[in-house]
């Protein structure tokens, strides 16, 4: 039996599209529910959020566009639709909830775009490729949780969107190691380059974040 990867390699996937001029960096949905497996967290969230604090030093060093972005809903789930629906407990995200604040580490700062979403993708019927058209950015670098979820459809749609996308692999997360590991290998090949944020660094002939 041929190994999966050369079927893949065969049909022209896993091309590299590689760093753009013109960056810009998106941190999705890293907020305290996602640090908490009681609520939506567990897995590999918290260590992507560690290494996350070093890329967003890095990006603000580079001037680089910034974007975080919240899974927020009112509190009386006026504005909900279908994802709420199959995922109920998201209603516990609203505006003032502690769980749907931005993690004290990753805390924006002025100029930074704070995007408020009820879908999973950040670009989903949001203003989000036209800020960063606005500024002249050509490569989204992708980090945040879930890997499988919110990560994979903010990817596809930044592809969609004619950026070039890499998602940062130590800087994604996902409350199960599986579900991470095949939506890394999947994004790979049909939308996106993969880097750790060591080779982001390195690419920019910098050793570190520092």
């Amino acid at each position: 039996m041929a190994d999966e990867k050369d079927i893949y390699r065969s049909q022209g996937f896993g091309n590299a599209v590689g760093m753009g001029e013109s960056p810009a960096l998106i941190i999705v949905d890293f907020v305290i529910g996602f640090t908490d497996a009681r609520h939506f967290g567990g897995g590999n969230i918290p260590p992507a959020i560690e290494k996350t604090v070093d890329l967003l030093a890095f990006a603000r060093k580079k001037e680089w566009p910034i974007v975080h972005t919240r899974v927020v809903y009112q509190e009386d789930g006026s504005d909900a639709g279908a994802f709420a629906r199959k995922v109920p407990s998201l209603l516990k995200l609203t505006p003032d909830s502690e769980l749907s604040q931005i993690v004290p580490e990753l805390t924006p700062r002025p100029g930074e775009l704070v995007l408020c979403k009820r879908q999973a993708s950040a670009f989903f019927a949001s203003e989000l490729a036209a800020w960063l058209t606005f500024r002249g950015v050509d490569t989204t670098l992708v980090t945040g949780c879930t890997t499988s979820g919110c990560v994979r459809a903010t990817v596809i749609d930044s592809v969609s969107s004619n950026f070039g996308t890499i998602v940062v692999t130590d800087c994604v997360g996902d409350r199960a190691i599986e579900p991470h590991n095949a939506n890394l290998f999947d994004m790979g090949q049909k939308y996106a380059d993969l880097m750790e944020s060591s080779e982001i660094y390195a690419h920019f002939g910098e050793s570190r974040a520092a």
